[in-house]
């Protein structure tokens, strides 16, 4: 095998390029369990056998939830795309609505579950399904067959000569998968991909990263996002273990069991982990703090390729070698590429993260674009921080008149499924309008300013863009979540929830008793104290964009609450419902 043009080809071409003892690794009762390429390969094919025993013809599709990334999933994946039936990957999380209108919308047959959880959901809909033929799950569980029985079903190899033939007979501009995007507003959509689409996508961002065959990844983010499934089989194509983290409260134990060269993640993540560290570095004391805080304040001044001088470069190499060595060391050790994706990464942490020898590449897509449009890469002076990076082979964007980014090429999805109005309104000819603002730079590099659909005006006629204020807003330790808001009143203002954990801990040296967390989103000295992180933040916008007022919220935003979609972005008409009190109170004063 020369070339992959369906996605069921990358197993079969690591077996030939770099056949590994340890293709796909899942930790199960605490010991992490391999499964060869050759296994891998072994089983998808006895899942095909067994899904045409099961009556699954070409076109069927195969709906697969689950809670963490394991390797069943892949086999799945793999066993369905090989004889021309399709994949429904669903996030655990949403509503049991939403369940009900995929399951029923992309007519899935079968459909295979993670666990308990997951099943408990499927379960409570299940009459209201109106194709489902029978759920299966990976956990063993006392009410639910298991999907070593359809394993079992395919272990006789008589039918292996009509799965080959149906193999061969899939083509890569055929339909491979139906993702449906989490919209902040509306039914989720189904989006079309064929295997082109996402093959191309895998192969031409494969020049662009530092992947090397052997290497170790460790994967956590939900591989039924097409960021984290385009970077399992490109990691497949590399010829990288693919190790699958227990879930991310386990997350920081699994990178150093692991060690992993390399990790994909998201800026939240990031986020998380500098403030973990920052709050162990304000613990030292004496000279150790010192040296601890003169290192963050040279690594917040970083930029690649020596571009701050050579002293700079000597107090850089000092700071690695006595603070941010430990960095390093508490990810792992061997960490040496992050890449990022699904929302804006602040400079601040590709700057401190790039310091600390761990650099983020962060990354450009969408789902309907396979996704990557862009991404950063280290070599060649493809890294720049503050952008996404270049255009990736192969895909043309331009910006329309007025500033919005459109992108054409093979990662262009099929179209929304059995929905031809909205295929039409995202699409102009071969371009696909991406709903974001942008703008490309002298040396080609991809800088995305806002959503343009989140763009509102003041009553004052002035634009405002919210995605902006929020990422710098929550470079404080006191906010975890922001929504800006203002659209035709005077002002913008912002609707804040707080980092509870830290504000507790921040009333404990300050003497103040914050038991619950609606204490702490009417108490006047945290007001007093978050007033002050609004004002440092507002001082890089223009006067027409500062947030003049805030409201504290007493409960946590989550995709569980329904307030976030499951990649982690606001759902903004909900939480503005929500919290209409809170609003009114700003702009009635």
């Amino acid at each position: 095998m020369q070339t992959v043009t369906r996605l069921f080809d990358f197993p079969y071409y690591q077996l030939e390029k770099h056949p590994l003892e340890k293709s796909l690794v899942t930790k199960s009762d605490g010991k992490w369990i391999s499964t060869s390429t050759q296994e891998y390969i072994n089983k998808a094919n006895a899942i095909s056998r067994a899904l045409l025993e099961m009556g699954v013809k070409p076109n069927d599709k195969i709906a697969i939830i689950s809670m963490t990334n394991r390797t069943e999933w892949n086999i799945m994946d793999i066993g369905v795309l090989q004889i021309g039936a399709q994949t429904v990957p669903i996030y655990p999380t949403i509503s049991e609505d939403d369940y009900e209108y995929i399951l029923n919308h992309s007519e899935a047959k079968y459909c295979f579950v993670s666990c308990e959880e997951v099943l408990e959901k499927v379960l409570a809909i299940s009459s209201k399904i109106k194709k489902l033929e029978e759920v299966y799950s990976f956990d063993q569980l006392d009410n639910c067959k298991n999907w070593k029985e359809v394993l079992e079903v395919g272990l006789s190899a008589t039918n292996q000569d009509e799965v080959d033939n149906l193999k061969n007979a899939v083509k890569p501009e055929d339909l491979a998968t139906l993702i449906y995007t989490s919209g902040t507003t509306g039914k989720p959509k189904g989006v079309m991909l064929s295997h082109d689409n996402i093959v191309s996508n895998v192969v031409s961002s494969e020049v662009r990263v530092p992947f090397e065959a052997g290497g170790v990844a460790l994967s956590f983010l939900p591989i039924c996002h097409i960021f984290e499934r385009m970077i399992l089989y490109l990691y497949q194509y590399c010829g990288i273990e693919i190790h699958f983290a227990e879930g991310l409260d386990k997350i920081s134990d699994n990178i150093k069991e692991v060690k992993p060269n390399v990790m994909t993640v998201v800026p939240r993540l990031l986020e998380k982990v500098y403030d973990s560290i920052i709050a162990k570095g304000t613990a030292l004391t004496g000279i150790k703090k010192k040296l601890f805080f003169w290192a963050v304040e040279v690594g917040l001044k970083f930029e690649p390729y020596g571009a701050n001088g050579w002293w700079y470069e000597k107090k850089l190499g000092l700071a690695r070698k006595l603070i941010f060595s430990k960095w390093k060391e508490g990810l792992g050790g061997n960490l040496s590429v992050m890449v990022s994706g699904s929302a804006a990464l602040q400079p601040r942490l590709a700057r401190i993260f790039g310091a600390a020898n761990m650099p983020v590449m962060e990354g450009y897509g969408l789902t309907e674009t396979s996704p990557v449009i862009a991404v950063n890469d280290q070599r060649n002076r493809g890294w720049k921080i503050g952008t996404v990076g270049k255009i990736i082979d192969r895909v043309e964007v331009k910006i329309a008149e007025d500033g919005e980014i459109l992108c054409k090429g093979p990662n262009v999805m099929m179209g929304y499924y059995k929905d031809l109005e909205r295929t039409a309104k995202v699409m102009t000819g071969d371009y696909f309008h991406t709903g974001d603002i942008g703008e490309i730079d002298a040396e080609g590099f991809l800088r995305i300013t806002d959503r343009k659909k989140e763009m509102f005006k003041t009553s004052g006629g002035k634009y405002v863009a919210p995605q902006l204020l929020e990422n710098r807003f929550k470079q404080s330790r006191f906010i975890e979540q922001i929504m800006v808001v203002g659209e035709g009143e005077k002002m913008p203002a912002a609707i804040i929830q707080p980092n509870f954990e830290f504000v507790k801990e921040w009333g404990k040296r300050h003497d103040l008793q914050l038991d619950s967390n609606t204490e702490i989103a009417k108490n006047e000295k945290v007001i007093e104290r978050m007033q002050e992180e609004v004002d440092w933040a507002n001082q890089e916008f223009a006067k027409w964009e500062k947030v003049k007022q805030f409201r504290l919220t007493p409960d946590a935003w989550s995709v569980e609450e329904g307030l976030l979609t499951p990649t982690l972005k606001l759902k903004r008409k909900v939480i503005k419902e929500k919290y209409l009190r809170l609003y009114n109170d700003i702009y009635e004063h």
